[in-house]
């Protein structure tokens, strides 16, 4: 049985009147037409042509959907640009960019910039569709422009609620929904004067004002993680993590994760960072979540579990972070056997015990290895002095 091959047409809230002479025609001479029951109702009736809703779980059941179709002609409807936060996508990632045509309609990220005048390099784009709206608060800072493609109508209110309660309520919030519809609406608001009911299908644009807010460089203070001590200190986190060197797309294993600190700030480096916090302790593997959502990366990956054996399934890093677990055998081996080609790994050591298994490990891999003793002035007596850290072994390997 041949492969599915699938045609995904943009359509916009105008429906079938939006849509350009050659993409209605491709609409119309599907076999099968897959999309969200909004979109199915935006077109014509069509005699034997078969209309289907995305399956739920939706990456779930597409494979055994394109299986049951494979042969026919199927045309996917996508809003807008399917390859902007859309189902497009998603089918090139299932069955490969050749056998998924991708014909676009104007996105609604196109749309509000135009309406609002905004260039597209004054303009950070980021998706709540399906997702925790804490991911906005990555980009906070004053004077920012944001485009947040929403959920459903409840978003605007959530992302309101969530800029006011951090100081970010005289935020200029404009809600556009519907755009390219006759049905286009606009409401221009502050985050702390939103109220009201707005239409399912909307675009929330965000002109920040607000105090300044935690930057994207390595070596956020201590006190922006909730911890029980357990936390890789600021000074120590910024040389890990530039050793680490986290780049967009890339997946970190922070093993031993504690307060989850170096994880939430490699994802904070770039929005497609992707990183798993494994922590034994189950108290601290819920800090490390709220953590996460409290810093604007909601969608790190906590997984509760002893390394080595709660790495067996995990997919393989591009680079790891040993902050805890070093004293538990085979952890060490376990993450240099995962890491991919040109992998980094950082591990930091605090006893004489496991400072011996990072000089063991150095003079079998090499690496860099470094001593780390931070102090820091603080009051004594009437006078100031200096009280010093635990000094940390540090070893680091670029494979």
């Amino acid at each position: 049985m041949p492969a599915a091959r699938v045609t995904v047409v943009g359509i916009g809230a105008d429906g079938w009147a939006g849509l350009p002479e050659p993409s209605r025609d491709l609409v119309a001479g599907a076999d099968v037409v897959i999309g969200a029951p909004r979109q199915l109702g935006l077109l014509p009736a069509a005699d034997g042509q078969r209309r289907l809703s995305w399956p739920t779980p939706l990456h779930a059941g597409l494979p055994a959907l394109f299986e049951e179709l494979a042969g026919r002609r199927i045309v996917a409807l996508a809003s807008g640009d399917p390859l902007l936060s859309g189902i497009g996508s998603t089918l090139i990632g299932l069955l490969g960019a050749d056998r998924v045509t991708v014909v676009p309609a104007v996105s609604s990220v196109t749309l509000a910039r135009a309406r609002l005048g905004w260039p597209a390099e004054s303009v950070s784009v980021v998706s709540v569709v399906g997702r925790d709206v804490h991911a906005v608060l990555r980009e906070l800072a004053p004077n920012r422009r944001v485009l947040v493609l929403s959920s459903d109508e409840t978003t605007p209110g959530r992302l309101a609620a969530l800029l006011t309660e951090r100081g970010y309520g005289a935020s200029r919030l404009t809600v556009l929904a519907d755009l390219g519809s006759a049905a286009e609406s606009r409401l221009d608001t502050t985050a702390a004067d939103f109220t009201g009911a707005v239409p399912r299908l909307n675009i929330v644009a965000l002109d920040l004002v607000g105090p300044p807010a935690h930057g994207w460089s390595a070596g956020l203070p201590d006190d922006a993680f909730d911890h029980d001590g357990q936390l890789t200190k600021r000074d120590l986190r910024a040389s890990a993590l530039s050793r680490l060197a986290p780049a967009p797309g890339q997946l970190l294993w922070d093993v031993g994760a504690g307060a989850g600190s170096v994880g939430i700030e490699w994802m904070r480096a770039h929005p497609s960072c992707r990183a798993v916090a494994v922590e034994a302790n189950e108290t601290r593997a819920q800090r490390i979540s709220a953590n996460a959502r409290h810093l604007g990366v909601p969608a790190l990956q906590v997984v509760h579990g002893s390394a080595p054996d709660a790495l067996a399934e995990l997919p393989a890093p591009d680079a790891v972070f040993v902050g805890g677990g070093l004293s538990r055998d085979g952890v060490l081996a376990a993450c240099l056997a995962a890491l991919r080609p040109g992998g980094r790994l950082v591990a930091h050591a605090v006893t004489l015990e496991t400072e011996t298994r990072l000089i063991e490990a150095y003079r079998e891999h090499g690496g860099e290895l470094t001593r780390i003793h931070v102090e820091h002035a603080a009051p004594l007596g009437t006078f100031t002095g200096w009280t010093p850290g635990r000094t940390v072994t540090q070893w680091a390997l670029a494979t």
